[in-house]
């Protein structure tokens, strides 16, 4: 089965360079409020300056067009800035997760062969190890460090990041790239082995704000976004950059972690109006004691990516604070969502319908369609897939099938032209030669009062069967017994899929972004056994 909707906007034409793109589109609005962090506020005017200043300080450290730059740093007003002034000189970031070990840094730095690093002062050490690891292990290319939000060490090559702007000159002009030009890249969660760097264009980044960000979120100048996301995410980076900056708006930053109460903060004291959330972190809010009133804040509108929604959250969500949260699906590969909920159109418990310019097709195991109602695999068509993984020709001719894209991702079509999450194609379910979704089970045993998450995976027992099995976290002061579980989810589901095993625990693993890691506990399990 297969769905689309045309484009309705023109491409970017020749030359097109995506920063120099979003300087021009605020020229008109240099004294107004671009960024605000934890410790300030950046105007567009001032970000227009810093970043074409940053551009002519990379091109006099020696670093060429094309060429690629770590990116590691907390979210803050330096970020867009180093970001942007990279591609404003037609160099690469490579913007990284700051969670990471010295030697996955050092992973990237020997993969991107990064010419410089711009780092916070915080994360200085870190990467100085990775820099040692890589050199040890003779793949370090790193010539320049460029220190933001502290003193640079007196050494060869490392400088802070406010003096070398205040050394340069705005560079004049942007490089002269295309909308098909390497234009920055993001590695992916990466799961299992190293992670893959997806490279994308100057385009992408247009594409998600034409498609996605104006005309299915509405995001408007008067708006203040604020994403739990962090900016070194596709999500995240949609989120608090190309979305915001395309119409005007004025983003929030957050350097700490987004727990509910460093959320709540920022929605009392900025009052943004568009919230940038996943699901795990839509439950911890909404289970928070510190939970505002309705009344206490600005939102009109929430998002959520990175899992699909369980409807049991949204529906409380609104009941709350009468505020809709636009369920949707994209990736690291397609850049941004590409199948969503709408304003006003949304329907809890489905990731909605294609965004327009997106093609969504389900595919079964013989490469065919699916008939709707029967479980497929979701592949996607749009203008901001990735040019490819870099150096990794295997997994990219896996992952990118001429015009289309494979998400990974197990879908259901329904009647009304919306889609179901079922799972990742790796967590699905086969019990007694039925598929069951992870996904389903979960949204179900989050609708008992007392369960605040829940993971479900498969896990063998000793005649070799796969049988289901929940990892349960309830929330503080509630209690349910296993058996009381197991008849809940009887009693809503199909008998075949409620969960043989349930096993209590205080937290569940998760990525930076807040997606559970079921693999882990199937490998917590079988460690076991």
């Amino acid at each position: 089965m297969s769905a689309q909707a045309q484009a309705p906007v023109e491409p970017p034409g020749t030359p097109f360079n995506f920063a120099h793109h979003l300087l021009a589109r605020n020229a008109a609005r240099a004294a107004k409020t671009a960024y605000v962090d934890d410790d300030g506020t950046l105007s567009y005017g001032a970000l227009d300056e810093r970043v074409r200043r940053l551009a002519a300080a990379l091109a006099a450290a020696g670093v060429h067009r094309e060429e690629r730059v770590l990116l590691l740093m907390h979210d803050c007003n330096d970020w867009p800035v180093c970001f942007l002034g990279a591609m404003y000189a037609g160099i690469v970031p490579v913007a990284v997760n700051t969670l990471l070990t010295a030697d996955d840094y050092a992973y990237m730095l020997r993969h991107s062969r990064a010419q410089a690093a711009l780092v916070s002062a915080s994360l200085l050490p870190v990467l100085r190890q990775a820099i040692d690891l890589a050199a040890a292990q003779g793949g370090c290319e790193v010539r320049s460090v460029i220190v933001a939000r502290g003193e640079a060490p007196a050494a060869p090559g490392c400088a802070a990041l406010d003096d070398l702007l205040a050394a340069h000159a705005p560079l004049p002009a942007p490089a002269a790239t295309g909308p098909d030009d390497p234009g920055f890249w993001l590695y992916s969660s990466g799961s299992t082995g190293r992670p893959k760097a997806a490279v994308h264009s100057h385009g992408n980044p247009y594409w998600t704000a034409e498609l996605y960000g104006g005309p299915v979120l509405g995001l408007r100048e008067q708006d203040v976004c604020f994403s739990a996301a962090k900016l070194y995410f596709a999500y995240g980076l949609g989120n608090g950059l190309s979305f915001p900056l395309s119409v005007g708006a004025t983003v929030v930053l957050m350097a700490e972690r987004p727990t509910p109460e460093a959320t709540i903060r920022r929605w009392l004291d900025h009052q943004p109006t568009v919230f940038f959330g996943a699901p795990t972190g839509y439950a911890g809010l909404l289970a928070s004691p510190q939970l505002p009133a309705r009344g206490e804040v600005s939102l009109r509108l929430c998002s959520s990516a990175g899992e699909a929604l369980p409807g049991e959250i949204g529906e409380r969500f609104t009941a709350h604070f009468g505020c809709e949260i636009i369920d949707g699906i994209g990736s690291t590969e397609m850049l941004h969502i590409f199948l969503s909920n709408r304003p006003g159109r949304v329907r809890y418990g489905t990731t909605g319908w294609p965004v327009p310019g997106y093609a969504i097709e389900l595919r079964g195991e013989d490469g065919g369609p699916v008939p709707d109602g029967e479980v497929g695999d979701l592949y996607i068509r749009g203008p901001s897939a990735a040019l490819m993984y870099w150096s990794d020709r295997a997994r990219s001719r896996d992952t990118f099938r001429g015009e289309w894209t494979k998400s990974g991702d197990k879908y259901l079509h329904n009647a009304d032209g919306s889609y179901s999450y079922a799972g990742r194609s790796d967590d699905m379910l086969k019990v007694s030669g039925i598929y069951v979704s992870p996904f389903e089970v979960e949204a179900t045993l989050i609708q008992h009062p007392a369960v605040l998450e829940a993971a479900v995976v498969g896990v063998q027992d000793a005649d070799g069967l796969t049988r289901a099995k929940a990892y349960v976290v309830l929330k503080p002061g509630a209690s349910a017994s296993d058996g009381e579980l197991k008849a809940f989810v009887k009693d809503r589901l199909a008998p075949y899929k409620y969960p043989r095993l349930i096993e209590f625990v205080d937290g569940l693993p998760k990525t930076a972004t807040g997606k559970i890691q079921r693999f882990k506990l199937r490998e917590l399990d079988a460690a076991r056994h």
